[in-house]
């Protein structure tokens, strides 16, 4: 780390009188395995360093970056950045936050994760794809069994006192089954994200892979009506990111989310509770600050239904005005980019509600466990969505029945959202994203 700090000190030094001047260094160690017929199908192993500048001066900014530099590579950069920033538009909102202290989280960070070697991950691969491809006979091959993991570390500080840096490790397991019977084929999904592969348990995931392919042999498309709908996580995950765009106050300030005017006014039901929260520390998107430096927090942008507010970094809080604040939710895709605005940990609270349970109170109805073009199929403006789905009949007393294909689901966000009857226990993180399965007391469903 004592490396990436001194990176950013050159930076710093470069600063000249009447400017402020912001340095973030990163690096990362990346390795996948895929395997695939009892073989090593792939392996990737990928290292990069580098860092970015960001300068403000007369309220024009300017970015620029260097990838693994020197300490006069880095120099140069601020020297690009200041000449990028004599070519912008003045913007009163361009300032960099002050510094703020920071509560470490150094349980984002296994060492014994980082220890494990390229040959024990192969092996896992390896194991994986045998393990996927024994569970059920009509499951014979996989389109992809993959483990990986990755080691980073961040560094960044400030002219205005920002000092600040942590490190974590990551990690992941990937299964995709194919299931066969006669001339019909299904698709099997499953992943889950930890701290490390030494904290995962991947047989789960491989028998739920295995499992959600299987049970869709034989589906059909059903009958056009209007029925109660389970989304469970998979499906349910998909929603959240159109919902991060339109809590995004970037979007908001530019006229491009449907929540803009709506904050105060109850928006959907009252099991209804979604949260920000870069601190806790099981989620995968945890971090003890943001990509300019600001602590990470808990952000409840709906409570009960209500809309509390939207995601900031500190320019889209001071261009919002109204004493908005930074929510810690500045965020960047790597050294090679300046922050905007990003989630953390984004979840919908669990409710108290089983599975089971909700099945119960979903007689009748159906249960989606995918769907399909949500991002393509969703105006984040007018909330309005069209998207494809698989799932499965709820019978009359809560049992899950024949599986269904080729249904069309279409409602807007705020009915949706209106129409939570329930929220179950069943948390899970999909990436950076979460959810319980949720009930919705009546969604169009168009098949035949």
């Amino acid at each position: 780390m004592s490396e990436l700090h001194d990176l950013v000190q050159a930076a710093l030094g470069a600063a000249t009188d009447g400017e402020q001047v912001e340095a973030y260094a990163e690096e990362e160690r990346r390795t996948e395995v895929s395997a695939l017929r009892g073989e090593v199908e792939g392996m990737t192993f990928a290292e990069s360093r580098g860092v970015g500048v960001r300068v403000i001066r007369d309220e024009r900014l300017g970015y620029a970056w260097a990838a693994d530099p020197t300490e006069d590579e880095v120099r140069a950069a601020v020297s690009a950045a200041r000449q990028n920033a004599a070519l912008a538009e003045p913007d009163p909102s361009n300032v960099l936050p002050d510094a703020v202290a920071v509560d470490p989280m150094p349980e984002l960070y296994r060492a014994e994760s980082a220890a494990i070697t390229a040959d024990d991950k192969v092996r896992m691969a390896l194991d994986l794809e045998r393990y996927t491809v024994s569970r059920d006979p009509r499951v014979t091959k996989v389109d992809a069994a993959q483990v990986g993991d990755e080691v980073s570390r961040v560094a960044i500080g400030s002219t205005t006192g920002v000092e600040l840096s942590y490190e974590r490790t990551d990690a992941f397991v990937v299964a995709v089954t194919l299931a066969v019977e006669g001339d019909e084929t299904q698709v099997g999904f499953s992943f889950t994200i930890a701290r490390g592969l030494d904290q995962l348990a991947w047989e789960p995931i491989a028998d739920e892979a295995v499992d959600r392919a299987v049970q869709m042999l034989g589906a059909e498309k059903p009958e056009s009506a209007k029925v109660p709908v389970i989304l469970d996580p998979f499906a349910a995950s998909s929603f959240l990111g159109v919902l991060a765009g339109a809590l995004n106050a970037d979007n908001v300030l530019k006229g491009r989310s449907l929540f803009a005017d709506m904050v105060g006014q109850e928006v959907g039901a009252s099991p209804f509770t979604l949260i920000d929260d870069g601190r806790r520390a099981d989620g995968p998107g945890a971090c003890p600050f943001d990509g300019e430096g600001v602590p990470s927090g808990r952000t409840e942008l709906f409570t009960g239904g209500v809309l509390n507010g939207f995601l900031h970094s500190t320019y889209t809080a001071r261009r919002a005005g109204d004493g908005q604040r930074s929510t810690g939710n500045a965020k960047r895709g790597g050294y090679k980019s300046a922050p905007g605005v990003g989630t953390s940990n984004f979840f919908v609270e669990a409710g108290d509600r089983s599975f089971d349970a909700l099945r119960a109170d979903a007689g009748g109805g159906v249960l989606i466990m995918d769907v399909s073009g949500v991002h393509s199929g969703a105006n984040p403006i007018s909330g309005e969505f069209s998207v494809g789905a698989t799932g499965r009949r709820i019978g009359p007393d809560g049992s899950l029945g024949e599986p269904l294909r080729e249904m069309t689901i279409a409602s807007t966000l705020p009915e949706m959202l209106e129409g939570v009857r329930a929220v179950g226990s069943d948390l899970r993180f999909f990436s950076s994203v979460g959810t319980p399965s949720i009930l919705i007391g009546e969604m169009t469903l168009a098949g035949v």
